[in-house]
C-alpha cells in the first residue's frame, strides 16, 4: 500500500477545504487535500462570493488578480413585492473594500485557489481520491484511507480535516453526532437564457410557499426554485408541462421562455437542510464548513461561513501543528470561535423561513404574499443595510494573519 505522511490531511477541494490548504501552505505547514471528483466542473453549486470572502481575498493581495475572472456583481439583493422592487439588502456601508457580491462558477474560483496554493512546495492536491476510512491510534485519528486510480493509499497526519460538504464521508467515519433543525426544502436550479427587456439586478420572486431566485450569469440565468420537500416528485408526476407553468406564475420573465426547459433532465435538484454537529472534532480531526453545519440557500451564505471557518482554523491551529504540540484544546478553541456566528446565522434562517408562516394567514394568503421580513424591510428600508451586513460580512468576519514561517 502507499503510505504517505503529512501534517494536515484535508478530505474536499471545495471553498473550505481549498481555502484552508492555502492557508495552511502559506503558513508553512505541509498539507494534502483530497478531492474524490476528476475536477471542478460541476453545475448549480454555491457561487456566491460575499464581501467578506473578497476582503479575505484581499488580504492575502489576490483581489485584483481574482476580480479578472469573469463574474457579475450584485451591490444589493432585491426581491419583487406587490409589483414593485424592494431592496432586501444593501452592501453599500460595508467596512470593506468590495462592498458587492461576486457572482462566479465555482469550479473557477477553486482552480484559482488550487493555482495559488500550488504555487508552495509543502501543498498537494489529489484528484479522485475517496476517502473510505480513517486510521486510528486508540482514540486518536491518525490520518485516512483513501481509494485512488493507483489502489489505495494510507495518509497519515497529525490532523484530519473533514471539509466534505454536508453528505460528509468524514463526520459519518468519525461518528460526529448530527443535529438537524426545521424541515427539509428543495430547490430546483435550471438555466434559461438572458434577453433584452430581462430584470437587470440579482431577484427572488414569488411567496413564501414557492420563489424563484434569478442569478445572473452574463449571457443567461441561473434560476432556483423553491419548492417544499416531496413536492417535486409530485410534480415530476404531472409532467414537464405543469412545472413549465408553476415557474411561470413567479417568475418576471415571459412564460414562453419556460418552453426552454426541455425536460426534468435540464433541472437539477437540491435537497436542503439546516443542520451541524453538536461537537465539531474528536482527537486529531475537525470538521468545517458545511460538514459541520449545513446551510439554507437563503443570503446564499454557506460558501462564505465556510471560508470564515477555514481562515479561523488556519489562524488557531498553523502554530500548534508546525510545532508538533496540537492537542484537544485547539480544535475546541475553533469551534468555540466559530460556534456563535453558525448559531445566530442558522437562527435567523430558520426565523426568516418560519416568519412566512405565521400572523394566522390562509393557506391562499401565504401563497400570494411574501414573506415576513421582506415586508419588514420594505417597511423600514435601512433594516436593507443591517441585512446587507449580515449576509454580506456575517456575525463574525475573521481576518487572514500576516504570514509567518
Amino acid at each position: 500500500m502507499i503510505k504517505i505522511e503529512t501534517q494536515c490531511v484535508i478530505a474536499g477541494a471545495g471553498p473550505a477545504g481549498l481555502m484552508l490548504g492555502l492557508l495552511l501552505a502559506r503558513a508553512g505547514v505541509d498539507v494534502v487535500v483530497l478531492e474524490k471528483h476528476t475536477d471542478f466542473l460541476r453545475d448549480f453549486r454555491g457561487d456566491t462570493i460575499h464581501p467578506s470572502t473578497l476582503e479575505v481575498m484581499t488580504e492575502l493581495g489576490l483581489v485584483e488578480e481574482f476580480l479578472q475572472l469573469p463574474h457579475t456583481r450584485a451591490p444589493k439583493l432585491t426581491a419583487e413585492m406587490g409589483g414593485r422592487t424592494v431592496t432586501i439588502a444593501d452592501f453599500s456601508r460595508l467596512p470593506v473594500k468590495n462592498r458587492f457580491i461576486a457572482f462566479m462558477p465555482q469550479w473557477d474560483f477553486l482552480t484559482f485557489l488550487a493555482t495559488k496554493a500550488r504555487q508552495y512546495a509543502n501543498f498537494r492536491l489529489i484528484m479522485q481520491a475517496s476517502v473510505i476510512g480513517l486510521l486510528e491510534d486508540e482514540k486518536t485519528v491518525c490520518g485516512l484511507l483513501i481509494n485512488t486510480p493507483e489502489g489505495q493509499v494510507s495518509v497519515q497526519s497529525k490532523l484530519v480535516v473533514g471539509a466534505d460538504g454536508r453528505n460528509s464521508v468524514v463526520r459519518e467515519k468519525a461518528g460526529l453526532e448530527v443535529e438537524n433543525f426545521g424541515d427539509p426544502s428543495e430547490v430546483v436550479w435550471m438555466k434559461l437564457s438572458k434577453q433584452p427587456g430581462d430584470p437587470n439586478e440579482v431577484m427572488g420572486h414569488g411567496g413564501p410557499r414557492q420563489g424563484l431566485v434569478l442569478i445572473d450569469r452574463g449571457d443567461y440565468w441561473q434560476c432556483g426554485y423553491v419548492i417544499r420537500k416531496t413536492t417535486f416528485a409530485d410534480i415530476k408526476q404531472k409532467g414537464i408541462h405543469a412545472f413549465r407553468q408553476m415557474v411561470a406564475e413567479v417568475s418576471p420573465l415571459p412564460a414562453r421562455r419556460m418552453q426552454e426547459i426541455g425536460s426534468f433532465d435540464d433541472t437539477s435538484l437540491l435537497t436542503v437542510r439546516i443542520d451541524r454537529l453538536k461537537q465539531w472534532w474528536r482527537p486529531g480531526l475537525i470538521c468545517i464548513g458545511d460538514a459541520a453545519h449545513a446551510m439554507s440557500p437563503i443570503g446564499g451564505v454557506g460558501v462564505n461561513l465556510a471560508i470564515q471557518d477555514a481562515v479561523a482554523a488556519v489562524n488557531l491551529l498553523s502554530d500548534p501543528l508546525k510545532e508538533n504540540r496540537l492537542v484537544d484544546a485547539d480544535l475546541a478553541a475553533v469551534e468555540k470561535r466559530r460556534s456563535f456566528p453558525t448559531k445566530a446565522t442558522q437562527k435567523l434562517q430558520l426565523m426568516m423561513r418560519s416568519s412566512s408562516r405565521r400572523n394566522g394567514q390562509t393557506e391562499e394568503r401565504k401563497r400570494k404574499g411574501p414573506p415576513g421580513f421582506i415586508k419588514g424591510i420594505a417597511r423600514w428600508p435601512l433594516l436593507a443595510h443591517l441585512a446587507g451586513r449580515l449576509i454580506g460580512l456575517g456575525f463574525r468576519m475573521e481576518h487572514v494573519r500576516h504570514r509567518h514561517l
